[in-house]
């Protein structure tokens, strides 16, 4: 049994949460993420210290017990890439209630986090996108849920949608206009083009879906006519993937990293494609710069094979 976190603790927890979301606009899944992430931490400092650790004895931790606490992750699997998103987590926690109780928090805010190679982005060929698209409308066991599939992957490709922005979409939002108004991250508000292949191909699934069209209601339906499950759209193009015989990271968000990508080889301009994805920070964005790079280096090294 886990030990037991301290009522102050829980509402210090509880009111940096509540800052967050109203403050800084951090998403649900996000606050999600902080709450699990920060308790965890504390559940781990009240066994480490034998007691149950109240708002006080937080200010009192230091560094040999912040190392004490991410040999504890290692040896329980975490990976570098997560310990790494926990210690943001706890370290952003820190620094606000330091701030709000008045006690220095350097030994907390200094650790070091671990370091772990960044994954790049792995966006698909456009060749291949295209043959993702026919092939989820063509596995399909009807009509209707071939052209939604079709529909919602030509979203994600040529608008550079989330799944969970495309399938956010309501019953009002059709006929897609020029101009997509779209709620992301964190609540975040952008503007997303709208290309003529996406508008088609949602109006062919309008014309053929069997269940109504209502403004308040989802776009995008189940074959029982509910919300559809993102979980199904993933299915949808891990079937493709295999029958297509693309590699494992040809997943639903590589669609999304594809578009960017495209984008930026057709001479695009990188703050325009962060605002068209809703990334808060240019440096996500730059990712993208980085695999066109990394390509570049790959053709220039077959060109010129060292001696």
């Amino acid at each position: 049994m886990s030990p037991v976190i301290s009522a102050g603790a829980h509402d210090a927890l509880t009111t940096w949460l509540d800052h967050q979301r109203a403050l800084r606009g951090a998403s649900e899944n996000t606050i999600d993420a902080y709450r699990s992430d920060v308790a965890a931490f504390l559940s781990f400092m009240a066994g480490h210290f034998g007691e149950t650790q109240g708002r006080t004895a937080l200010s009192r931790v230091v560094l040999r017990d912040m190392r004490a606490w991410m040999a504890h992750e290692r040896t329980q699997g975490i990976g570098a890439r997560t310990l790494a998103r926990k210690l943001s987590a706890v370290k952003s926690f820190y620094r606000w209630l330091a701030e709000r109780d008045g006690f220095d928090a350097t030994s907390i805010l200094s650790t070091r986090s671990p370091k772990f190679t960044a994954k790049l982005p792995r966006p698909m060929a456009s060749d291949a996108a295209e043959n993702m698209i026919n092939t989820t409308e063509a596995i399909a066991q009807s009509d209707w849920v071939g052209a939604r599939d079709a529909a919602i992957v030509t979203l994600l490709y040529g608008c550079g949608l989330r799944i969970s922005e495309a399938l956010n979409l309501q019953g009002r939002d059709a006929p897609l206009p020029d101009v997509l108004r779209i709620i992301g991250k964190g609540g975040k508000e952008r503007l997303v083009p709208v290309l003529p292949a996406a508008r088609s191909g949602v109006n062919a699934y309008l014309r053929l879906c069997p269940h109504p069209h209502i403004p308040d209601q989802p776009l995008f339906r189940g074959v029982r006519g509910g919300a559809l499950n993102p979980r199904q759209v993933q299915k949808v193009v891990e079937q493709a993937r295999l029958q297509l015989g693309l590699p494992a990271s040809a997943t639903p968000h590589a669609f999304r990293h594809s578009f960017a990508t495209h984008l930026l080889n057709a001479g695009g301009d990188l703050r325009a494609i962060q605002e068209l994805l809703g990334h808060a920070s240019l440096s996500t964005t730059q990712a993208y710069t980085a695999v066109d790079t990394a390509r570049l280096m790959e053709v220039y090294e077959k060109a010129h094979p060292r001696a």
